[in-house]
């Protein structure tokens, strides 16, 4: 089934300049990128994204982190694109992301796990919604759709 997925990368990311890498990432696996943008995530922005941690912590430390730098948000479109990004993503907590996959390879601390994916169809549905205006969002058509695709 054809979905679309938020996906960002963070500020250590950004800074360390992994965007390429991990951007080509995707594209290789035949994933459509239908959004992108860099932004400055303001307060308001973060606090809402990470409302549900709201309780939690160590929510005033996302927030301050998020805030901290640009980030790279994005739109993901793909067959079960949800699942598949989660585990090229791999595990929340670097330390026991497997080798091989995006925080398995460039994060090291929980703290610094490098990207966000969305974590279910309604999940993307609402962070789409935060970052994202219908006139920002491309759908088109790939030419090698029919070799990614049966």
């Amino acid at each position: 089934m054809m979905e679309k997925s938020f996906v960002m990368m963070k500020p250590d990311a950004v800074s360390r300049r992994l965007m390429g890498k991990i951007l080509t990432r995707f594209e290789e696996k035949g994933l459509q990128i239908v959004a992108i943008k860099m932004l400055s995530i303001d307060e308001d922005l973060a606090k809402e994204h990470y409302g549900e941690h709201v309780e939690k912590p160590f929510f005033n430390d996302l927030v301050s982190y998020i805030t901290s730098s640009p980030s790279l948000a994005m739109i993901i479109k793909g067959d079960d694109a949800i699942s598949l990004i989660r585990k090229m993503v791999g595990a929340t907590n670097p330390k026991e992301a497997d080798l091989g996959t995006i925080r398995g390879d460039f994060a090291i601390d929980m703290g610094r796990n490098v990207i966000h994916a969305s974590d279910s169809a309604k999940s993307a549905e609402r962070e789409i919604s935060l970052f994202f205006n219908d006139n920002e969002i491309c759908d088109y058509s790939i030419i090698d759709n029919s070799w990614i695709y049966e």
